[in-house]
């Protein structure tokens, strides 16, 4: 089994190509949830919706969130009620969230809901991977920004990430207690994998829930890690001007930096070669292959190669009779 850590579009693109290269089930993701919010009295997981709706093949793959040809209707006469609409709801979207609120108001955990949802939607495509979220507690993400305090989607979608982050509060993941099965996956799993995510706001409160930083410690898994910065700069999203604001510096190395105390394995981009030595003495080995995920083939590639590296490095451990973990 291997275990994904795993927070928006790069990791659903990953994950993609990681459900071509070997059995979907026995794939397990870990999804961030401190994106969560709730708009007209719905509750909405947009980075657990977003792997959804990739593995089970019905996503919009222009905007990569959101469900393919979706309408907008209800959003549409929200705005002539007089209702802010800078969260984009799509009709289809709307039933997804229609039903987990309502599991969720039944007594249902997030856990039990986001089971549901991928039954549901694994019809579609047969099998897909088991969905976790980090916690069943609510654990929003906030930040200290340029515009004053924000939640997550305020600062992310509402501002269109203009305002400079200055501090990244994830006390309430830090309150939270690990979804059943999370710690399990970690300490069980052949191998554990965290996706090309914004380190600080899709990994970030992953980490923060209680528990699941000292299990990446603790499997006797090997811990990949696949660098979301390329030549300095996030591919998609502010990972690489928020590195920058918080003080970390926006290149891989910093990444690697940030997992030094848990990983075996860092992916870095060809454009990041010259950072293989930096990253290596950080106590890691390092790859260097294609990570730019744009297309079918490339997807499927850096999963091939990741799980190929993290195999050598099972491999070489077992052959030093179990000694030299790097961490």
């Amino acid at each position: 089994m291997i275990t994904v850590l795993a927070g928006g579009i790069g990791a659903a693109k990953f994950l993609e190509g990681l459900a071509a290269v070997m059995p979907p089930e026995e794939i397990t993701v870990i999804a961030n949830t401190g994106d969560d919010a709730v708009f007209y009295g719905l509750r909405v997981s947009p980075d657990m919706d977003t792997v959804l709706y990739t593995l089970a093949g019905v996503v919009n793959r222009e905007t990569g969130w959101g469900l393919a040809a979706d309408t907008f209707h209800c959003l549409r006469a929200m705005e002539r009620l007089g209702e802010a609409t800078w969260f984009q709801l799509g009709d289809r979207d709307i039933a997804t969230h229609l039903y987990r609120t309502r599991r969720l108001r039944e007594g249902a955990t997030l856990s039990e809901v986001t089971r549901e949802l991928g039954d549901r939607f694994g019809v579609r495509c047969r099998i897909l991977p088991r969905i976790l979220p980090m916690s069943d507690d609510a654990a929003p993400t906030r930040l200290r920004t340029s515009a004053g305090w924000l939640s997550f989607q305020e600062y992310f979608v509402k501002l269109g990430q203009e305002p400079e982050v200055l501090e990244v509060d994830l006390s309430a993941a830090a309150r939270s207690q690990p979804a059943p099965g999370v710690i399990e996956a970690i300490l069980i799993s052949n191998g554990v994998i965290v996706a090309p995510s914004n380190p600080i706001i899709s990994i970030g409160p992953i980490l923060s829930v209680p528990g699941i930083r000292e299990a990446l410690r603790k499997t006797p898994a090997r811990v990949a890690a696949i660098s979301p910065i390329v030549g300095g700069k996030a591919l998609k999203g502010p990972a690489d001007r928020m590195l920058a604001s918080l003080g970390y510096g926006s290149s891989a190395a910093a990444v690697a930096e940030l997992y030094r105390d848990f990983v075996d394995l860092f992916v870095l981009d060809q454009q990041d070669a010259a950072l293989q030595s930096e990253v290596e003495n950080k106590g890691m080995r390092a790859i260097v292959t294609q990570t730019i995920m744009d297309s079918a083939e490339a997807k499927r590639s850096l999963a091939a190669t990741t799980l190929q590296a993290l195999q050598e490095i099972r491999d070489q451990s077992a052959g030093r009779g179990g000694a030299g973990r790097a961490r």
